[in-house]
């Protein structure tokens, strides 16, 4: 076997390192100078940034696995038990107890809630654990809530923040089973499931280097500013850069597998199902101010008109005074240029935390299709293909999750194993 992937993400390193661990010749095709794919370093100077700021949870468990697999002698994250705050006076904390225990409690402890709207949140997840987490029909997020009750200051308050930040859709077009998977992998299963897990090193640094590390270590080849732009079929196999090769993994962005799978005619269906896809966008504004600004929490919640949450990088990665401002999934802050964003998150700053200091620069980076939008009914590609030996991994393909770094690795260790045994 020698098998080719076409992406150096999460996805295709995880497949890559899966591979690499069964002694399978291994070939990784990166067009970017930087690995990581929608999960990567940018570099600003001598500051290493992030395109977006993720948060891991304890039930990312490959995720997880194949960052100490690849770096076991790295620190690579912070981990704490699952805590939200928000500026506007919520707090919910998970204590140390069993699960479901400590989310249960963790609701009915929560401030900034009243007694009907905590009662509220326990009844629904009580319900849902009753029913396994499972719908007979799939419907939005905002229309579970409304079946079940929910009030909508609690919407507004917990749930439809949960909702954003897991799945980067709004609630009124998010899939309530995806949302569903999600509270029922972490908050009621073990109770490290719920921990919150803030990488400490840049996305690049956390898993893609690491891994191309290993895979060349066990006799594979990562290369990186090596575009691929066709692939030929041959016999069982494939062709691109010159090489044959008796596997593909094709683990980029669903809109540039659109363009990769042209000269491919047994992928055409394929191909006009993920041209289908809708996608949801991800803002990050980076506000530098002196080095004594901090925040009491690594992140914090925010209710501005366009700012959700604020990450505290001087906490997570040693660069004090830098905050990281997240918007997630559409919405009006489109419309601005960067200069009027940064300015527009920057007072909504000032009204959460009191008195800034002057801020000394600003970075924005919006990533235009951050993920799928994982709507009511979406069609999410299963790994394996019509054609015989090509694989698709990514963060869209079939999964209980949202886009993920888990969805992204689970694909990518999937589509391994799928090679694995059927060779």
């Amino acid at each position: 076997m020698n098998v080719a992937i076409i992406g150096a993400g999460y996805a295709g390193m995880a497949a890559a390192v899966t591979l690499a661990q069964h002694a399978v010749s291994v070939t990784v095709y990166e067009a970017s100078k930087t690995l990581g794919g929608r999960a990567r370093r940018v570099q600003l100077d001598e500051l290493a940034l992030d395109n977006g700021q993720h948060l891991l949870l304890g039930a990312y468990t490959e995720t997880l696995r194949l960052v100490k697999l690849v770096a076991p002698d790295i620190n690579a994250w912070a981990r704490q038990p699952l805590t939200l705050r928000t500026l506007d006076g919520m707090q919910l904390r998970a204590p140390h107890l069993p699960a479901p225990f400590n989310t249960l409690i963790a609701l009915l402890t929560a401030t900034g809630l009243s007694a009907a709207e905590r009662y509220a949140a326990l009844r629904f997840m009580l319900v849902q654990r009753v029913k396994r987490f499972n719908l007979a029909s799939d419907c939005s997020v905002a229309r579970l809530l409304e079946q079940h009750g929910q009030p909508a200051t609690l919407v507004h308050k917990l749930w439809a923040p949960l909702c954003i930040a897991a799945l980067n859709t709004p609630p009124t077009t998010a899939s309530a089973q995806v949302f569903l998977n999600v509270l029922r992998d972490s908050l009621v299963q073990r109770r490290a499931d719920s921990d919150m897990i803030l990488p400490t090193r840049d996305l690049s640094a956390l898993f893609p280097e690491p891994a191309a590390a290993y895979v060349r270590m066990h006799g594979g080849k990562v290369l990186s500013e090596c575009a691929i732009n066709t692939i030929v079929a041959e016999g069982n196999g494939f062709s691109l850069a010159g090489q044959h090769f008796t596997h593909l993994i094709c683990a980029v962005g669903p809109h540039q597998a659109t363009r990769l799978l042209v000269d491919l005619p047994k992928l055409n269906p394929l191909r006009d199902a993920l041209a289908q896809l809708r996608y949801q966008p991800i803002a990050t504004i980076y506000m530098q101010y002196p080095a004594s600004v901090k925040l009491t929490e690594p992140m914090l919640g925010l209710s501005g008109e366009f700012a959700q949450w604020v990450f505290d990088r001087g906490i997570t990665h040693g660069q004090h005074g830098l905050l990281a401002v997240v918007i997630s999934a559409e919405g009006r802050y489109r419309t601005l240029n960067h200069t009027e964003l940064a300015d527009q998150v920057e007072m909504e700053l000032r009204q959460a935390l009191g008195t800034l200091p002057v801020r000394l620069w600003h970075q924005v980076i919006i990533e235009k299709r951050a993920t799928f939008s994982c709507d009511v009914g979406v069609q999410r590609p299963p790994q394996a293909t019509p054609l015989e030996n090509f694989y698709l991994a990514g963060d869209y393909t079939d999964s209980d999750y949202p886009a993920t770094l888990e969805a992204a690795t689970r694909s990518g260790v999937k589509c391994a194993h799928l090679i694995l045994e059927r060779s």
